[in-house]
Parts: C-alpha cells; sequence; structure tokens
C-alpha cells in the first residue's frame, strides 16, 4: 500500500471522463466519515482550471507573477503554486509530489482521482452502458470494480450504485 507521510493513498480511476468518478466520490466521503475515516482528496485535471476568481486579490497577485500564492482564513487555506515558468510545467503533476503537500496529521486516507497511469492500489470505475474497455484488464494496481453490471474478470466487483458496499470494501482494504 503506498503511504505518503505515513498516509494511505487509494486511486479511483476510469477508461475516459464523464464516468461518475467525481459523482462516486461525492456520495462515498460522507459514508467513509461516518465510518470514523478524514479523507482527503487529490484530484487530476486534464487541462487548465483556475480556483481563483478574477477581480479577487488572490488573483491579482497571482497574476502578477507570484510562483505560489496562499490564501488563508479561519476555515481554511488553499496554496495554489504556478507551474508555467519552471521545468515542472512541461508534464503531468507528479502525484508523489503532491502527495507530499498533505497534512499527516489532519488525514487517514487520501483518495486520488484520476491519475489512471499511477502505480497505486486503485478501484475503477465502470458503467457498461459506455462501452469502455476495462483497465483492470492491463493494470495490476486495480484492486476493484465499481461497475453497474458483472463482468467477466477475475478482479472483484463492488455494484457501483452500493455506497456502503464500496465503504466497507475501502475499511477492509485499510486493515490489510
Amino acid at each position: 500500500m503506498l503511504k505518503t507521510n505515513n498516509i494511505p493513498v487509494l486511486g479511483f480511476c476510469a477508461h475516459s471522463s464523464g464516468i461518475g468518478k467525481t459523482t462516486l466520490l461525492t456520495q462515498l466521503i460522507p459514508a467513509l466519515i461516518h465510518q470514523g475515516l478524514r479523507i482527503s482528496v487529490v484530484k487530476h485535471a486534464h487541462h487548465e482550471f483556475d480556483i481563483d476568481h478574477e477581480g479577487k486579490d488572490s488573483f491579482k497577485l497571482r497574476k502578477a507573477g507570484a510562483v505560489q500564492m496562499m490564501v488563508a482564513s479561519r476555515q481554511r487555506w488553499a496554496l495554489m503554486t504556478e507551474l508555467v515558468h519552471t521545468p515542472l510545467a512541461e508534464n503531468e503533476p507528479n502525484l508523489a509530489h503532491l502527495l507530499d503537500q498533505m497534512d499527516g496529521n489532519l488525514v487517514d486516507l487520501v483518495l486520488a482521482e484520476g491519475f489512471k497511469h499511477e502505480p497505486i492500489p486503485k478501484i475503477e470505475v465502470h458503467r457498461a452502458a459506455f462501452g469502455t474497455p476495462l483497465l483492470a484488464a492491463e493494470d495490476v494496481n486495480i484492486i476493484a470494480i465499481a461497475t453497474d453490471a458483472p463482468l467477466p474478470i477475475s478482479t472483484p466487483q463492488i455494484d457501483l450504485n452500493d455506497i456502503n458496499a464500496i465503504a466497507a470494501f475501502i475499511h477492509t482494504w485499510l486493515k490489510k
């Protein structure tokens, strides 16, 4: 089991976008919290994105050239790092580096959404109606498939619509 800052990491992947990874995670996180786990998420984005908004001070400071911009309040803090003018901008984000940014004192499990090519334990999200090939057929790091239909593969399968069963599978996996 891959750990960062002594935190276990579990990926959620799919053959393509739009299959429902985020939808699954938004339902799964409360179930895992109900089991007493503190959860963090690292999400891979395939496109340019912005969590800051034009007109805000943090946006102005970042656009002025700050390589890192942290916004902090009583309730939360967020660190934005610009990679545009660094050698890191030429490649996809390095998951190990991103995970090193997590605070091991605040979390029991990191869920990594996307990052399908990373050698971490993963649950594949599969919907039969999409007709996409299974990643599990080629990826030995996929420990289960959350699916809406039975599949002809020996990898453990969990009903995609049974959030409690997926949470129970993760809880059992964490104990190993």
